[in-house]
């Protein structure tokens, strides 16, 4: 039996997990505008092991959602995973944003294309099979009408993630499905981080580093400018 705490913070949504051999017992989240990872993450770490009726000695591993994502949310999520392994002595593990975001589609053909708000009219976005097979690796990609058009000239696309929101504006193609208002959970971590956790497929604590795709910009108020 393998109980692993998932931790996702790569968006707004500030959302903590505990599974059990691959299937999610607890869920905890906050999906609002705001982010609140910063006084919700430990206080929802708490309330999970609570309801379980678990002490955070007796689990497995710690997942994490690497990114990509907010720069912000993901060194505070990364930051409370790593320090958990630390003080536990457990694995740490990672999974991917994008492909844990694929999962809340079931798809019976055609593909998905997991994606998430960057500046402007960009997105990160990773496409995947009905299957959640990736069959192209993430990227910073710009959208405009002729966005995706070789998969959508193949057969259904369904975007989901909340770069939806733009991508809806631009794109009328007839086999296009908007699964709209999805964010990340820890939820669909869950399977996920439990075959990893089968194969030993662990990270290494002191030096692992979120997965942002792009450098940090900070910007200047623009009373500073």
């Amino acid at each position: 039996m393998s109980l692993i705490l998932n931790i996702e913070t790569a968006t707004t949504n500030c959302s903590v997990s505990l599974s059990r051999n691959g299937k999610t017992i607890v869920l905890k989240e906050d999906n609002s505008k705001n982010y609140s990872h910063a006084e919700s993450l430990h206080v929802f770490i708490d309330a999970v092991l609570k309801e379980a009726n678990i002490t955070s000695k007796e689990l497995d591993a710690i997942a994490i959602s690497k990114g990509p994502g907010s720069y912000t949310g993901l060194r505070i999520g990364v930051s409370a995973a790593k320090g958990l392994c630390f003080a536990l002595d457990k694995p740490l593990i990672s999974v991917p944003t994008l492909e844990a975001l694929a999962h809340q589609v079931d798809a019976n053909d055609g593909v998905i294309v997991s994606m998430l708000d960057a500046r402007r009219l960009e997105v990160y976005a990773a496409i995947f099979d009905s299957n959640y097979n990736e069959i192209r690796e993430t990227e910073a990609q710009v959208l405009d009408e002729n966005a995706f058009a070789e998969q959508l000239n193949q057969g259904k696309v369904y975007f989901v993630g909340n770069g939806v929101e733009k991508t809806k504006d631009l794109i009328s193609h007839p086999n296009t499905v908007f699964v709209e208002d999805t964010l990340p959970s820890a939820s669909q971590m869950s399977l996920l981080a439990f075959n990893k956790y089968k194969k030993s497929d662990f990270e290494d604590v002191a030096y692992f580093e979120p997965y942002y795709l792009k450098d940090f910009v900070a910007l200047k108020p623009k009373s500073q400018l």
